[in-house]
């Protein structure tokens, strides 16, 4: 066997109750200013230089922007982003500029918090990329913080989850040790999202991000990219709708992920598991649902085919026009 590994360097702390341990872990860190990047109210303290509550989906350039000046005005040595995926972005794009290291505290299971992965939407379009600045140095699960999470939003981050693990596990640069998280992530999605077992459905978060993290992106992310950052569908919903037909398109070409994501299901078939399992969920199947128009889907094709990148079946325009066509009418994945 050979493979290449590259861990990637985060302390992880999970744990009910662990919220607690914010503030030690902070100063673990030697960071005295922090900014904190939320909406939860309840956990601020007098210990944040300041306070930033506007994050918003897809990371918009000028909302970066306001934050980064207030990170500056306060004097700034950290970030704290308690929240979604939308919040941990925004602390990744300030740290891209400035460098500042990150505390992350999620309360959805997004799984971005894992990733070395960023983005940022300008003009119209949104501009992805990894570098190890945007990587958290310290995250905490803490299972009490999705307690509150409205049955609608778990089902859609978890599904975007889900999705991170369906992608890993047939990245280019893939090996057996990212195989195995990202078949336990969707696994243990699987089984606690129907039950709302937070602490499960943290974990297989936690799983998912850390493999997606440590490989490359292929042809869903790409999509869900493009329909959020040009055509402003909602994020994770977007994943919901996408991932059973990025996984029809890449069915025959990657055999050996799509048996582990039916394992891990518990189905015969990925591709038709996935869309069960979301309309199981109550979560979205169809792009027309999420507000796309159908006139778009041309251009959101050729943005999609615009530059090549790896994925296991070679990416076409007619492919991914026939994809979104499918994805956008909510239609079921065939055998």
């Amino acid at each position: 066997m050979e493979l290449v590994y590259e861990p990637i360097g985060t302390r992880v702390v999970f744990g009910s109750g662990s919220a607690a341990t914010i503030r030690a872990e902070v100063e673990r860190l030697g960071i005295e200013r922090p900014l904190l990047i939320t909406r939860r109210r309840e956990l601020t303290s007098d210990w944040a230089a300041g306070v930033f509550e506007d994050a918003a989906m897809h990371v918009p350039a000028d909302v970066v922007e306001r934050a980064r000046r207030q990170a500056t005005d306060v004097s700034a040595d950290g970030l704290v982003a308690i929240g979604g995926g939308s919040t941990i972005g925004l602390a990744k794009a300030i740290a891209l500029e400035t460098s500042l290291p990150i505390v992350a505290v999620p309360t959805t299971y997004s799984g971005s918090e894992m990733t070395s992965i960023w983005g940022l939407t300008r003009d119209g379009k949104k501009a992805t990329g990894r570098n190890l600045k945007v990587l958290a140095k310290t995250v905490i699960y803490d299972p009490e913080l999705t307690q509150t999470l409205p049955p609608a939003i778990a089902a859609v981050s978890g599904m975007n989850a889900i999705a991170h693990g369906v992608e890993a596990l047939y990245a280019e640069n893939g090996n057996p040790v990212v195989s195995s998280m990202a078949e336990e992530a969707i696994r243990s999605l699987a089984a606690g999202l129907p039950r709302n077992a937070h602490a499960q459905c943290l974990y297989g978060a936690f799983l998912a991000g850390a493999a997606l993290g440590s490989v490359g992106m292929a042809l869903h992310h790409k999509l869900c990219h493009v329909l959020g950052g040009s055509f402003g569908l909602p994020h994770a919903e977007t994943h919901s709708a996408i991932v059973p037909h990025a996984a029809a398109y890449n069915r025959d070409a990657a055999p050996d992920a799509m048996a582990r994501v039916a394992r891990a299901l518990g189905v015969e078939s990925a591709p038709e598991g996935l869309f069960d399992f979301a309309r199981a969920l109550s979560a979205p199947t169809s792009l027309a649902a999420l507000g796309m128009k159908e006139a778009d889907l041309d251009r959101a094709a050729e943005i999609s085919t615009e530059n090549p990148y790896y994925n296991p079946r070679p990416v076409t325009r007619e492919g991914v026009r026939a994809l979104l066509d499918d994805a956008f009418h909510g239609t079921r994945p065939r055998a």
